[in-house]
């Protein structure tokens, strides 16, 4: 059982060059063991894959925040991150990280394919 839970979240402006840092923090054994994954909802649409990390390191990202965005995970202290810059009112959501065990590349993307989900963070972007 691993439960999960983000912080970091809030009300930026995007004129000025707005940046975040979310972080969540996971408690239970192996958590260097799992990929954990960052998603983003939006009301009216569909969850959002953001990034994930490997337990190697590995990342990924969504084309929408290459660039922009860095995950990051610091096992010592069973946290992820998620470094936001540059951020547009189009990031505005409430971002949710989440963990999987048997995570491959083909579900990297996929919410479904996630065991455990922190209860998410509100991100907001004024213009």
């Amino acid at each position: 059982q691993v439960q999960l839970v983000e912080s970091g979240g809030g009300l930026v402006e995007a004129e000025a060059g707005g940046s975040l840092r979310l972080s969540c923090a996971g408690s239970g054994r192996n958590f260097s063991n799992y990929t954990m994954g960052w998603f983003r909802h939006t009301p009216g649409k569909e969850r959002d894959f953001v990034a994930a990390i490997k337990w190697n390191g590995s990342t990924y990202y969504t084309d929408s925040v290459k660039g922009r965005f860095t995950v990051s995970r610091d096992n010592a202290k069973n946290t992820v991150y998620l470094q936001m810059n540059s951020l547009t009112p189009e990031d505005t959501a409430v971002y949710y990280c989440a963990a999987g065990r048997s995570i491959i590349m083909s579900t990297m993307t996929k919410g479904s394919a996630y065991d455990y989900w922190g209860q998410g963070t509100q991100v907001t972007v004024s213009s």
